[in-house]
């Protein structure tokens, strides 16, 4: 069981994180986009850290679960914590994936295909731009004022 609250942020804590995304945020957070591949500013990102919802601010991946997948999106073999992530069947564009969003907020956050690396197989595909990355030792965001925000663990 995961020490975050999962509770979703109210109408009031939306409207004030929705009016902070740029439009490109916006897209693909809320409207389910996708960004253009190798362009994501965390492609290349190879500091120890966690990277966090870029809406709710909820610990979504370590950097230690990061690989190089070579699709152009960052990649990960699995979650900070599995209930920080839901999966849902995505039927669009004439195929069918499995996109995630976070658990907390609903936000889009890519799509997990059963092709990553040992131990756990999967490849989390994610847009740089629904994430944020809090480098190892600083305090994690916490844009909802829930209190008790702790430290990003060291890998």
């Amino acid at each position: 069981m995961t020490a975050f609250d999962l509770t979703p942020p109210t109408d009031t804590q939306r409207r004030a994180l929705d009016a902070a995304l740029s439009d490109e945020e916006r897209h693909v957070l809320l409207a389910h986009g996708t960004e253009a591949p190798f362009c994501g500013v965390f492609l290349d990102n190879k500091r120890d850290g966690v990277y966090t919802c870029r809406f709710c601010g909820l610990p979504l991946f370590r950097s230690s679960a990061k690989f190089e997948s070579g699709t152009g999106w960052p990649s990960f073999f699995q979650p900070y914590d599995a209930t920080h992530v839901r999966t849902i069947r995505d039927s669009s564009h004439g195929m069918v994936r499995t996109e995630i969003v976070c658990a907390r907020c609903g936000s889009h956050l890519g799509h997990v295909f059963p092709d990553g690396p040992p131990p756990t197989g999967e490849r989390h595909c994610l847009n740089s731009v629904s994430l944020g990355f809090t480098p190892s030792g600083e305090a994690l965001p916490d844009p909802l004022q829930r209190g008790g925000a702790e430290s990003a663990p060291a890998d």
